[in-house]
């Protein structure tokens, strides 16, 4: 390479020229088909031809872009150590020039990807679309993030909290801005900034990673690396893998939760004058366990061949893991349930909350408005669990480009998922169709996890991973679940509200079961490679 930029360019065009070429087809055959299809060039209106046509399509890409530039797929995200790649220090390069060439290439990539969705896209006639804010403001979110998660962090999954915290402030600033209706001159000075001030942020989170500066503040908290207490002994090797998934995963979402929950709860000293806005905050706690639950799974990486050789089974290994996301999960919630009500306390917002109980007790009656509030609170703890168990079998799979994929698609998924929804929703015949199809859709998801399910347990069995009894117990005890959660949605829900057959669909469908049994069949696979 004869310069800086070839030679990073190359890094970018050799790992991922075939994402970058699929995406570069895609706009081509959009250009030759676009004017086929609109021949005078007519906009369709309405949500759907938006929703598929912009939308989609802008946002999957846009998470794409935001992956591959900020190195995202190399490394894990909750790590305290830098996500630049290491291997990338060694080349003979400022760090001002590791820094700013992925930035600039991003950036491009990101207004190159506007202004051709801005021009192919199929855009709603009544639609004012911008020239160039949008672009700078994608190229401001790719700069941040890169600078944020280039940054090493003193403690494990701070990284996360801290992007994610920054890019929702800069959204919320924008949304804010677009309320008043500004020009397109306003809204290039409210953006531009940004761009410099993340090249200078993440100069210097190049230049830490790159000299091995990684603050830790786990020695404050009595972690330091050379204690002098005598090893802790274990009665069996099933409760020290217990300990292991504990001590390396377990603490990260309590730890989470308990960042961002002052920075909620504080929002209740501000707003206890709006009831509205403080149960808003009130469901905003109470869904952060679950929510911050996604990060923590998607960043546990992959198996590694050292854990597969530990002298277990897999049955044990994936036991222990379930072990500790559950003591996780209770961890986090036990400190959502012991801070909120003081919180409440402390700045007066208890009534509001009081109030809307008084509400659900006079419209449901007293037993059923007690078994409402314990199904919400033990649903949200087992949501919470589920989201960290859920995606167990892709990362005990050991295949490390599966995990990163899985991350991927999960984040197009929160890009595609709201247009869509919002298609569904404005149009009533949509709407209708899909309600009418709804049990049709439960149906044929239960008949499909039901036969995997089926399946797994066949492969269980067959490969002597879990005995017969064990393969019993698991059913039996998943029955039992089921049909719990399926007796109280009964009695809370009549027949004449909830027909109970749609309760027994979701009451099946919301227990897990194929991926969680799925693991060890994935782990005896990774085993075996």
């Amino acid at each position: 390479m004869h310069s800086p930029a070839l030679a990073i360019a190359g890094q970018f065009r050799q790992r991922h020229r075939w994402g970058l070429t699929a995406l570069a087809c895609y706009f081509v055959v959009l250009a030759v088909v676009r004017p086929l299809v609109l021949p005078g060039g007519v906009h369709f209106d309405g949500p759907q031809t938006f929703a598929l046509g912009v939308v989609i399509p802008l946002t999957a890409t846009f998470m794409y872009f935001l992956a591959i530039f900020s190195f995202g797929l190399s490394g894990d995200v909750a790590a305290r150590q830098s996500l630049y790649p290491a291997r990338m220090f060694t080349l003979p390069l400022t760090s001002s020039a590791l820094a700013g060439w992925p930035m600039i290439f991003g950036s491009a990539a990101m207004m190159v990807l506007w202004l051709a969705t801005r021009v192919l896209g199929v855009w709603p006639s009544d639609v004012a679309v911008p020239v160039l804010w949008p672009a700078l403001l994608a190229a401001s979110l790719l700069a941040w993030t890169q600078a944020l998660t280039w940054m090493p962090y003193p403690l494990r999954g701070l990284r996360v909290i801290v992007t994610v915290l920054w890019l929702a402030t800069i959204d919320a600033i924008v949304m804010v801005a677009l309320n008043y209706k500004p020009s397109e001159a306003v809204m290039l000075l409210i953006l531009a900034p940004h761009l410099p001030i993340a090249y200078f942020v993440a100069r210097y989170a190049v230049a830490r990673a790159r000299r091995g500066d990684v603050p830790d503040w786990r020695v404050g908290f009595g972690r330091a690396e050379h204690s002098t207490t005598a090893p802790r002994t274990f009665s069996s090797a099933a409760r020290a893998q217990v300990w292991f998934e504990w001590r390396h995963y377990g603490r990260s979402l309590p730890a989470l939760v308990a960042m961002v929950l002052p920075f909620e709860l504080s929002l209740l000293f501000v707003f206890r004058e709006t009831p509205a806005i403080v149960m808003e905050i009130i469901v905003a706690v109470l869904l952060t366990p679950p929510f911050m639950a996604m990060f923590v799974a998607a960043t546990r990486g992959s198996v590694t061949s050292f854990t597969t050789r530990r002298p277990m089974t897999a049955a044990s290994l994936v036991a222990a893991k379930l072990q500790a996301t559950l003591s996780s999960a209770l961890a986090a919630w036990l400190l959502v349930l012991i801070a909120t009500p003081v919180a409440l306390m402390w700045s007066g917002t208890s009534a509001v909350l009081l109030d809307a109980m008084h509400r659900v007790v006079e419209a449901a009656g007293t037993p059923r408005a007690i078994a409402i509030l314990w199904f919400a609170v033990v649903a949200l703890v087992a949501s919470t669990w589920k989201q960290l168990v859920q995606s167990l079998f892709i990362a005990m799979s050991g295949r490390e480009w599966l995990v990163k994929a899985s991350v991927l698609f999960a984040l197009s998924l929160l890009g595609i998922v709201p247009p869509v929804a919002h298609w569904v929703l404005s149009d009533h015949h949509v709407r209708a169709a899909v309600w009418s199809a709804f049990p049709w859709i439960l149906a044929f998801f239960v008949l499909l996890k039901t036969a995997t399910a089926g399946w797994i347990a066949v492969r269980l069995h067959a490969k002597r991973i879990l005995s017969d009894r064990a393969l019993i117990e698991f059913a039996v005890a998943w029955d039992a679940i089921v049909l719990a959660v399926y007796g109280l949605l009964v009695w809370v829900f009549p027949n004449v509200i909830v027909r109970h057959y749609f309760l027994a669909f979701v009451a099946i469908l919301a227990v897990p079961l194929v991926r969680i049994a799925a693991a060890p069949l994935a782990l005896e696979a990774n085993r075996h490679r």
